[in-house]
């Protein structure tokens, strides 16, 4: 049985690798952290929620009885207000995480990041995404998970103009062939579903300890087997 954490469990993303942990019967214990009150809280026996409107407060709150942690926290330069405070989220938030997981004991760590992340990029998001990649590897977990999916596809609660463009593109693509869609853009579920399959497989011992990147060709792999099992 496995004891997690999960940030991030509001979001996209998030949100559906909190669903699908809920139903994984190997998970025994689900520390979720948000901002406000999840769906399922009263419902699931073994979801136990971290709740503080003042995230800065997360790291103090890290439970010491998990092994397993999977990030999907992250944020928008407009909702954040600017790229600075997005950086502070997705970035400095994360690794503090990442860190208060770490001396938690915590084994496997997952991280939900993008394709194209490098930390000497041009592009600011990507430069900030391959910069959190280098650390949280730096940081010794046995099994650190990076999770690198496309354009994400699914139905968001919050406005993003410009990505929605993108997903009415990807599903207009899927809804024609799979192929013309898979390369470049994956669905949520998809995604978490790799994520969670990922994290299992390092706790349950099936893959070498060391750094796992999942490509987008990985994550559908990962995401569909997981689907169908």
């Amino acid at each position: 049985m496995t004891s997690a954490a999960l940030a991030g469990s509001t979001g996209l993303v998030g949100g559906n690798i909190l669903s699908t942990l809920l139903t994984r019967p190997t998970i025994d214990t689900l520390y979720a952290f948000a901002r406000r009150d999840l769906p399922n809280s009263n419902t699931a026996s073994k979801l136990h929620p971290l709740i503080s409107s003042d995230s800065g407060t997360w790291t103090s709150l890290y439970p010491h009885s998990t092994t397993l942690f999977i990030s999907a926290l992250g944020t928008t330069r407009g909702q954040a207000g600017s790229f600075a405070n997005q950086y502070k989220i997705d970035h400095d938030l994360n690794l503090d995480l990442a860190k208060a997981a770490k001396a938690a004991g915590v084994r496997t760590y997952v991280l939900i990041s993008t394709s194209g992340a490098n930390s000497k990029s041009w592009f600011p998001y990507m430069k900030m995404k391959g910069e959190l990649e280098d650390e949280v590897k730096d940081l010794g977990f046995d099994h650190c998970v990076i999770v690198r999916p496309g354009l994400i596809v699914g139905d968001r609660n919050d406005s993003r103009p410009p990505e929605f463009v993108f997903r009415k593109v990807a599903n207009a693509c899927g809804a024609l062939s799979s192929g013309l869609k898979d390369f470049w853009a994956q669905d949520a579920t998809v995604i978490a579903r790799a994520a969670v399959a990922a994290g299992l497989t390092c706790e349950e011992g099936k893959r070498e300890k060391g750094v796992w990147t999942l490509s987008q060709a990985d994550v559908l792999r990962l995401g569909r087997q997981e689907w169908k099992e």
